[in-house]
């Protein structure tokens, strides 16, 4: 590969290689970025669904058995 681009001006190696690459597989990279910001969407979403539900467990697990000042902080 560098024997081949050795003789060509900078621009065709440092413009017109990328733009044409962009050009050809520029919708496979788009996917996989919207591929992987979704994953990281969810797993968000999920790390937040997960703490809320652990933390009204506790709260009402907690209320529950306790005195009447702990059901007032809820």
């Amino acid at each position: 590969m560098d024997k081949l681009l050795r003789g060509l001006p900078w621009w065709v190696k440092w413009v017109a290689v990328p733009v044409i690459a962009l050009v050809v597989f520029g919708s496979l990279i788009a996917a996989l970025v919207s591929f992987v910001i979704g994953l990281l969407f969810k797993v968000v979403v999920f790390v937040i669904l997960v703490g809320a539900l652990v933390l009204v467990v506790k709260r009402v697990t907690s209320g529950g058995s306790s005195s009447k000042s702990s059901k007032r902080d809820w």
